[in-house]
């Protein structure tokens, strides 16, 4: 199987090789102080310039499955103004019995990939522990149709 940078442009290869760290390591922060996390996204702009941003839907505990709805509906009404877009969830892969990072990378080219981080609250709630990263093709969303 080829892999997603032999089609991919150098851009779309730099956008997203550069959301993937700078999710990670909020999702890191998150596990370590907190044990969870509500989804959340990064994206760069037409302009090159990475951001955070989540949604709100006015709840002190939201659901996560409508913090993501909105937060995916969000960024597909401002894709004319992203190239690449990163969208952080917290799952559990019933495969691996284990709890993830799940990472839902997509580019404006058409590159989708989806990257989990198995990890596990470690004892005594003192941060979590992480398993290598595995990635595969993943479906367009953002720029769907």
């Amino acid at each position: 199987m080829d892999s997603w940078r032999d089609t991919a442009s150098q851009q779309a290869q730099d956008d997203l090789d550069g959301l993937l760290p700078l999710v990670l390591d909020f999702a890191k922060q998150q596990l370590d102080n907190r044990g969870a996390f509500y989804p959340y996204a990064a994206v760069v702009g037409t302009d090159g310039v990475q951001r955070m941003t989540s949604a709100d839907v006015g709840s002190d505990k939201p659901e996560s499955a409508e913090l993501l709805s909105l937060l995916t509906e969000g960024l597909i009404g401002d894709r004319d103004q992203l190239r690449a877009t990163a969208i952080v969830t917290d799952v559990h892969v019933a495969e691996l019995n284990s709890d993830a990072v799940r990472v839902a990378l997509e580019h404006r080219e058409g590159v989708a990939l989806t990257v989990l981080m198995p990890y596990r609250i470690t004892r005594f709630r003192r941060g979590a522990g992480y398993a290598d990263m595995q990635a595969s093709r993943g479906d367009t969303v953002i720029w769907a149709g």
